[in-house]
């Protein structure tokens, strides 16, 4: 009897789902079934849907109403530095038009919207003792007509555009920027805090501190390889976990919001998993990127892996003592769970295997080379209209994982996520659809299959605006910018539509009881069969 029962369920099982095989967002490319599999079901009721911008890449009215200049500023008037000569001048308007941007947002759903706020249209000096009060009235103007809108504020206090006046000083090399940032965060948190409920201090310190001080790609330019990046990025952890701590000890209570930091990194996949040394590099770089701030704010230092690497070549390389500075006892209490979220933005992964490089008096240091890792991407992966970014959506799942395990299933928001286009008037956009697909597809597994702590979920970008080193020739929104237009006109492409749906269900429902066993078919089976055996 039991043997029919169960003989009868799988005919009715294997009737279902013969018709429904598994779905590939990238078929030719990404097709195991068990990890390319796109996977049905929506998120957690209180998920946060968001998408995000920066100041310098679209407010424009770089000269207006007292701001003073920023590094990017004065790094796109310098010729050579940018694609095109293109610079942020009048980007996409937003000084001007972000009431165009808020009813762009209403029109998708939106109830939480990630900006940043320029430090040098706040306080033209980067000093606290020359407050511009146009730029507080701009700042409280758009977040007055968020809220009306029913939209959330998420506010990121720094995203690239140091205060020009305060790079003459020396910059994120300069320890007295620690104090300068103390005080421009206060000032937010009393001038804004009262409306803001989500703060970001610092987007993405990996690519300020690396392009912008060892490669000289971005702002401010400078190749001071070995030394100078360590330094900055030691300044700027201190910054966090003063800014921390202020809003913990002076707002928090009152305002009752929350505080945290965003990074950023590729997956690093272990181009051989046989090999343990390749295994060891993978996760060597995945320290060196990520590991390098998130270490830090979770555990109150660097990983042991760059203390030790980097101390090791110091030596080799003549210097009396590490290139990677030291926190001080107070410095790691103060850092260890400064962060009430930990704040991931995720685009692509590269393969990783082990190199040596050799560390000599006569071999100029640098972080590329501390690290010891050859890292690529596969040619045969999609591309986009970034050389650096190829969509591997399993990478995204994997790395929440990693984050899940090294720093004690954190509450993660995902706070960019998105792909680039080339410069041409398409609002046809599917690449864009498809990588939104393909990637949520894998938020959610992490969520409901790894019980990965993920909050909320934030498109890059809202809209097409200045891509850095890029310029115009990069987009990345899901509304096409008419950049020679005066108007700046605002087109909403396919993935906005896509998107707006997406917001609207939750996620992605299955379409009826064949979607549903799809996802949860194996699990039904085992419980079947262990019923009806059970019923001997």
């Amino acid at each position: 009897m039991s043997f029919l029962v169960l003989y009868l369920f799988c005919l009715t099982f294997t009737a279902i789902i013969a018709d429904d095989e598994p779905t590939f967002i990238y078929p030719d490319t990404f097709n195991d079934a068990e990890r390319d599999s796109f996977y049905y079901g929506t998120f957690p009721e209180d998920f946060v849907w968001s998408t995000a911008t920066a100041s310098y890449q679209i407010e424009g009215a770089w000269n207006v109403d007292g701001k003073g200049p920023s590094i990017w500023d004065t790094f796109t008037h310098e010729p050579g530095n940018i694609d095109n000569a293109h610079n942020g001048d009048d980007a996409c308007d937003s000084y001007h038009k972000y009431q165009d941007d808020v009813n762009a947002m209403k029109a998708l759903g939106l109830k939480y919207y990630r900006f940043s706020i320029s430090w040098s249209r706040v306080l033209p000096n980067g000093t606290i003792d020359h407050i511009n009060q146009p730029g507080i009235d701009y700042y409280n103007n758009l977040i007055d007509a968020l809220k009306e809108a029913d939209i959330s504020p998420m506010v990121t206090l720094y995203h690239w555009d140091l205060p020009q006046a305060l790079q003459d000083k020396g910059g994120w090399k300069n320890d007295e920027i620690i104090e300068h940032f103390a005080d421009y965060s206060r000032l937010c948190f009393e001038t804004f805090g009262d409306r803001v409920g989500f703060w970001i201090t610092f987007n993405e310190p990996w690519v300020f501190t690396v392009m912008g001080h060892e490669y000289g790609s971005m702002a401010p330019g400078l190749m001071e390889p070995g030394t100078t990046p360590y330094i900055v990025a030691h300044n700027l952890l201190r910054s966090h976990a003063k800014a921390y701590h202020i809003y913990d000890d002076s707002y928090r209570a009152t305002q009752k919001g929350q505080i945290g930091i965003t990074l950023n990194s590729d997956y690093y996949q272990a181009s051989d998993v046989d090999d343990p040394d390749t295994v060891e590099a993978a996760e060597r770089a995945q320290q060196f990127v990520m590991g390098w701030f998130a270490n830090p704010v979770y555990y109150g230092d660097y990983p042991d892996v760059m203390k030790t690497t980097i101390a090791e070549k110091s030596e080799k390389q003549g210097f009396n003592a590490s290139r990677l500075p030291e926190f001080t006892e107070a410095e790691k209490l103060s850092l260890a769970g400064s962060s009430d979220f930990f704040g991931f933005n995720c685009y692509t992964t590269s393969y990783a295997r082990p190199i040596t490089n050799p560390a000599n008096p006569l071999v100029p240091p640098s972080w590329s080379t501390d690290q010891d890792v050859f890292s690529w991407k596969s040619p045969d992966w999609p591309t986009s209209g970034s050389d650096w970014l190829r969509p591997v959506p399993w990478g995204a799942r994997r790395l929440l994982n990693w984050i899940k395990k090294k720093y004690g299933n954190p509450v993660i928001y995902i706070t960019e996520n998105g792909i680039s286009t080339n410069d041409t008037f398409n609002v046809n956009d599917q690449i864009r659809i498809d990588y939104y697909s393909a990637y949520l597809s894998e938020v959610l597994k992490a969520i409901e299959l790894d019980e990965v702590n993920v909050k909320g979920y934030t498109a890059w970008s809202l809209m097409d605006n200045f891509e850095w080193a890029r310029g115009y020739t990069e987009r990345f929104g899901l509304h096409y910018v008419d950049f020679n237009s005066q108007e700046k006109t605002r087109v909403p492409k396919d993935s906005a539509t896509f998107y707006a749906k997406v917001i609207a269900d939750n996620g992605f429902p299955a379409s009826g009881s064949q979607s549903a066993l799809v996802n949860g078919g194996v699990k039904v089976l085992v419980l079947a069969v262990a019923f009806v055996f059970g019923m001997k």
